[in-house]
């Protein structure tokens, strides 16, 4: 089962923490922490969007596919890092996997895609016990259906960026998924991490007031027709 792990070295704080950084350089008084708050807003609301590159985020994504995560890695800016799982030294010969709902609602693809995922299993781990191969060549038999985790690090500019695109009804099934998780993860952390959730990672028609994809899922007018 996928999960978030946000952890303890995430902002706590960030709305108090962007309105902190900012006072410095304003020359303000930044000892209140409840003027800091409110500086943080007025940043926010004037979309003065650098001082959300200080707001730490790092959290451990755990259980989604290979595929989506190479897709997360794509999505680069204000120095994100991480690392994944390796290939090289984790057994993978009884990995776990996703099943696509396309898959999973029907019957016959299903069970023929799990054979697939076992029969690939069984061949990484006869390779590795039978014949001695190294676990990182056995390795290159896994699919990018496979389970993986890794431990991310970005900020908050880079995660507001991304829900204009990833929290979309048009992006990928799991990707959107895995978003979604994370901005329930970081709204439980603190009350400050809920309001940003709910007021800043938005789906990018909701900020348009249109949809600009070529093919619309139809939730938003298209940009000529309003």
């Amino acid at each position: 089962m996928s999960q978030v792990l946000i952890l303890e070295e995430t902002t706590k704080n960030p709305i108090t923490l962007m309105g902190s950084r900012a006072g410095i350089c304003w020359g303000s008084d930044i000892s209140d922490r409840e003027k800091n708050y409110k500086r943080g807003l007025e940043c926010l609301t004037s979309g003065h969007g650098r001082v959300m590159e200080y707001v730490n985020v790092e959290m451990v994504l755990d259980g989604y596919s290979a595929r989506v995560v190479r897709e997360w890695y794509t999505h680069i800016g204000g120095s994100p890092t991480r690392l994944q799982a390796s290939t090289r030294y984790v057994d993978y010969s009884h990995f776990s996997y996703v099943v696509p709902p396309a898959v999973a609602q029907n019957e016959k693809a299903r069970v023929r895609y799990e054979e697939m995922m076992h029969g690939i299993s069984e061949t990484c781990a006869y390779l590795e016990q039978e014949c001695g191969i190294a676990r990182e060549d056995a390795a290159m038999l896994l699919p990018l259906g496979m389970t993986t985790k890794i431990v991310d690090k970005r900020n908050l500019r880079n995660l507001v960026d991304m829900s204009r695109q990833r929290m979309c009804e048009r992006a990928y099934h799991e990707y959107r998924r895995m978003f979604l998780d994370i901005s329930k993860a970081l709204a439980e952390y603190s009350q400050e991490w809920d309001y940003l959730v709910k007021h800043y990672f938005l789906p990018k028609c909701q900020i348009l007031g249109y949809c600009p994809e070529t093919h619309s899922c139809g939730q938003m007018p298209k940009r000529q027709t309003i």
